[in-house]
Order: structure tokens, then sequence, then C-alpha cells
């Protein structure tokens, strides 16, 4: 009999765990949505470093925006400038949540995480007439390198020994490089060739692919992993009906 009562009692322990871990979320909790110009992925409606909500577009942004709709669960969505100042703000602030941003092992600790959202490869591109051949990674470090300070792909190559000519924000490579100021542009693609295109610059080519990566929404490590749970639910659910495909076509 003892046995018998000693089982029930678990059993009942472990109910009650188990409700506890599916409680609903408080239906006034909110997250803080902060994401830059990063296109064709998160990029405002009028071109500039500052939008709110409605006023930002991309296929990063229309992804988030329906995977928050399907779970339920209320935010606030901002861009702004520069990145390093939003990724430290995504740290430090227990309801706030940043996109798109790389997942690597540097930040696995730093965020919760919900992805991939989408995906993007990191390139080498050069001016269409340039006669650069590259056919390993180190084969660039002889050449002018220009980057987009504090993103991943920047830190990438300069953990590889790259000594890269920083901009603060990535358009200015594109006119760096057709200006002949730099050799080669390393950046995402197709996210570089997009913001040349904006810039009027279309005479580019890719050279290398060093890198592929996958771009996540990232949380703050305080928000309740119900809500991380939510998200990546509805995430999910989305990619098995299309619409993450439906949307990435959109754009390209």
């Amino acid at each position: 009999m003892f046995y018998k009562w000693l089982k029930w009692c678990v059993l009942c322990i472990l109910a009650g765990l188990s409700s506890i871990s599916t409680a609903d979320i408080d239906p006034n909790y909110k997250i803080i949505l902060l994401t830059e110009n990063f296109p064709p992925y998160n990029m405002s409606v009028n071109d500039k470093n500052f939008a709110r909500d409605n006023n930002i577009d991309g296929i990063s942004a229309d992804i988030v925006r329906e995977m928050f709709k399907r779970a339920g669960i209320r935010y606030s969505l901002t861009l702004r400038f520069p990145w390093d100042r939003i990724f430290n703000l995504t740290r430090e602030k227990s309801n706030y949540g940043l996109f798109s941003t790389v997942r690597n092992a540097d930040r696995e600790k730093m965020f919760k995480w919900v992805g991939p959202i989408a995906q993007f490869d990191s390139v080498f591109l050069a001016k269409e007439s340039s006669s650069i051949v590259i056919t390993t990674l180190e084969d660039a470090k002889k050449y002018r390198v220009g980057g987009y300070e504090g993103d991943a792909t920047a830190n990438f190559l300069q953990k590889r020994g790259f000594e890269l000519i920083l901009s603060l924000k990535d358009n200015k490579n594109a006119k760096k490089l057709d200006q002949g100021k730099i050799d080669l542009w390393a950046t995402g693609d197709p996210s570089g060739r997009y913001l040349a295109q904006q810039e009027g610059i279309r005479n580019l080519k890719k050279v290398y692919t060093f890198n592929t990566s996958d771009l996540y929404l990232a949380l703050n490590p305080e928000v309740p992993d119900e809500v991380t749970k939510k998200l990546q639910s509805a995430l999910e659910e989305m990619r098995k009906e299309g619409f993450i495909e439906e949307t990435i076509n959109s754009y390209l």
C-alpha cells in the first residue's frame, strides 16, 4: 500500500508541474522589438534610419509580424541605428527582442532564440570589371576589404586575421567599392546587391562565398520560455504552410 500511495503522490506532483509549465502568458506582456536597415530583410519604408511599426517592411519584418500575430503576443517594432546600440539594448532590457541577427557560438548564451526566419550568404563583392579571383578565404587578405562595423560578417573575418576598412552604414561600402576605395566588399547576399541597387550601383559581381548563415529573432534571456515556445511553434506552422517561402519570393 505504501508504494501505491508513493506512486500516487509522484503522479500528482508531475501533474502539478505540467500545469505550471503550460500556464498562459500574461495578456499584458509585451515584447519591444528592435531592428535596423538590413534590406531586403528589414528596412524602413522611407529609407531613413528611424521608423516604427507599419513604416518597416522586409522579409524578416513580415515574417516576425505574422509570427507574433499567430502566437497572440503583443509587441512594438522600432527600426533604429546603429546596430551596436540596439544589440546592447536587447542584452540589457528584459522584454526586448532583436532581428535579423546571426546565431553563433559567441552569441548563443546572450539570448533566447526563435528561428531561423531567413538565410543569407556571406560573400565578397567586386566591381564587374575587376580581375580579382579568389579560391580560398586567405586569398582575400591581400586586398582592401570593406565591412560593416559590428555585424556578424565583419566579426567573422576579423577573427580570422582580416584588417577591414569599416563603415557605420553598409551602403557606404557599395559607394567605396564603386569609387575604387576598396577592392572587395564583405557583405550578405542578396542584401549587399540590394543595397547597391538602392544607391544606383549595379556593376557588381560575387567573387567568393565564404559562409552561409541563418538569421534569427534574438530575445533577452529573461523573456519567458513560454513566449519563446509559442513564437517558435507559430514560425514552424508558417513554414509548413509555405508562408516563409512566399514572403521571401515577394522581395526577390
